[in-house]
């Protein structure tokens, strides 16, 4: 549940079903073309995976996650990487 749905907005809406990334959208900036993506996040070590809950970036939310619920998080996309390996 905290994966899908943390504070309003789950992180599978940007980070895949899997963290495995996506793109959240497209769109033309100065006649040009852009993508915004968000990153794989199944790959991380829990140390990074922390820290960028912690402190957010650019787009990225600041969920003001417990400790837990960080943990917890993680271990989930831990086991669906071992389940998908």
């Amino acid at each position: 549940m905290l994966y899908e749905n943390p504070r309003g907005i789950g992180c599978i809406e940007c980070h895949g079903k899997n963290g495995e990334g996506r793109e959240i959208a497209s769109y033309k900036h100065k006649l040009k073309n852009k993508k915004l993506s968000a990153p794989k996040i199944n790959n991380l070590s829990f140390r990074e995976f922390s820290t960028a809950l912690k402190q957010g970036k650019k787009i990225m939310p600041k969920y003001y996650l417990t400790q837990s619920e960080i943990e917890a998080i993680y271990q989930y996309l831990t086991s669906l990487k071992d389940k998908n390996e």
